[in-house]
């Protein structure tokens, strides 16, 4: 009979892993949290429990730093997790991908849709955002009267920026119609801001539970802030808060206090500058005056009286006149002497002429006697030559009764033997050209005219 394998410890753990993986696929447990442990890692340890039972959970680093509020022992919660194993020691646990508080789970869902469909619109686009002015006129609010961020925003503006006017465009921040009033609020500012003299608007309210600053998360609430003219910054909640509004608005703080800050940040920094401006104007208007008054030393150093002036014009140009009635002395003197020079060259450089044009008579006669018995010479020459030219010449030939025979390509018949019977033979004599055909040839035959 064969045995069964032995399984070592860490095969069974492995095993029992993998089969509870399997079986139970990432889902959602309610619990309360109890046994809290925050790692120096940045992980989180707690147990998860109800008044049956109980089971171990961790949560990563990476997915801890990303809760929106901050898990507290005896907090009823809803965690998203995958039921493991821990195999060192054999425990059962729950590893969690996020957790939200109970009983508000519909709100999360409902908020994360709304959140992915306006910012497929385009609503949350960081192209969108304006610029807050740096110097604004004033400032628009739009909260409760009632509330206490109110009070925030008013402190932090007398602190920071006491000069600048504040108009407040009261809304409800909590309750089932505090939405819509706040979208109206808005409208209502955006239409009034030139009357009111006001460049930026304030979404301010405090802190609470989800529930509380529900209305901020309204899609109406949303498209009214991209809608409005005036930039926008939303300071709702606390810093770990985020609402649709943060979202759709130009800027968000993440407290009141916060966006009072960063709509008097331009007026307040002014003032530090002001005070750090004020000494360096003023060392830079005395190094001003100190280079504008070397340079007035300098120019008195330069003043000459008028009269001395003209006297030293006067001198001066005595001086211009002297040195240039001496140049042109000296340039004279130096003209003369060497127009004599050229005199006495030139005298001395003419040529005798009398016998040159005796001897150019005498050779152009010679010249004129030359030519002429060449002429004469060559004359006789060519009366010769054309007397043995006209011996030469066929027409004479012709004259003396000769004949000259082509056939019909005008080609001359020099023998009897290229003239055939019945061939066409052109006879040229010395007064015209005989048309004939050829009857018979032969050495004692001879042709007849057609």
């Amino acid at each position: 009979m064969l045995s069964a394998p032995i399984l070592t410890v860490s095969a069974l753990n492995r095993l029992a892993r993998q089969a509870l993986e399997a079986a139970l696929p990432l889902m959602w447990v309610g619990g309360e949290i109890s046994n809290l442990t925050r790692a120096a890692s940045g992980h989180l340890y707690f147990t998860l429990k109800d008044s049956d039972a109980q089971v171990r959970c961790a949560m990563w680093r990476n997915r801890a730093q990303l809760l929106p509020f901050r898990p507290e022992n005896g907090m009823r919660v809803e965690v998203r997790a995958l039921a493991t194993l821990y195999e060192a020691r054999g425990d059962y646990q729950l590893n969690i991908e996020s957790v939200r508080q109970a009983g508000i789970g519909n709100l999360f869902e409902a908020f994360n849709q709304l959140k992915d469909r306006l910012a497929a619109e385009g609503l949350f686009d960081a192209g969108n955002k304006r610029v807050l002015p740096r110097f604004p006129r004033g400032i628009g609010l739009v909260t409760s009267p009632a509330a206490a961020a109110l009070r925030d925003v008013l402190v932090t503006l007398a602190r920071r920026a006491p000069h600048l006017p504040l108009v407040l465009y009261p809304a409800p921040v909590q309750g089932a119609d505090a939405a819509p009033r706040l979208a109206q609020a808005i409208a209502t500012a955006g239409r009034r801001a030139d009357r009111d003299g006001i460049d930026v608007l304030l979404l301010v309210r405090g802190g609470g539970s989800l529930e509380d600053l529900w209305p901020f998360n309204d899609e109406a609430l949303a498209r009214a802030l991209r809608a409005c003219p005036l930039p926008v910054v939303s300071g709702v909640g606390h810093e770990t808060d985020f609402t649709i509004a943060d979202f759709a608005a130009d800027l968000r703080a993440p407290t009141p206090t916060g966006a009072a800050e960063l709509a008097s940040a331009g007026w307040h920094a002014a003032h530090q500058e002001i005070a750090t401006l004020g000494p360096r104007l003023e060392r830079g208007i005395e190094r001003q005056l100190e280079t504008l008054a070397q340079r007035l030393d300098r120019a008195s150093l330069r003043l000459v009286h008028p009269s001395e002036r003209l006297r030293q014009t006067r001198a001066d140009i005595d001086a211009r006149a002297g040195r240039l009635a001496r140049a042109m002395k000296h340039r004279l003197e130096q003209a003369r002497f060497r127009q004599a020079a050229l005199g006495l060259r030139l005298a001395r450089l003419q040529p005798e002429l009398s016998g040159t044009r005796r001897l150019v008579a005498q050779l152009g006669h010679e010249l004129q006697r030359a030519a002429q018995a060449s002429l004469r010479q060559r004359r006789e020459r060519l009366e010769t030559l054309a007397s043995h030219l006209q011996h030469l010449c066929p027409e004479s030939v012709l004259a003396r009764g000769y004949a000259i025979a082509r056939d019909s390509r005008g080609r001359v018949l020099r023998s009897v033997g290229e003239a055939g019977a019945g061939m066409a033979v052109d006879v040229q004599l010395a007064d015209g050209t005989l048309h004939t055909r050829v009857t018979g040839a032969g050495p004692d035959e001879a042709g007849q005219k057609d």
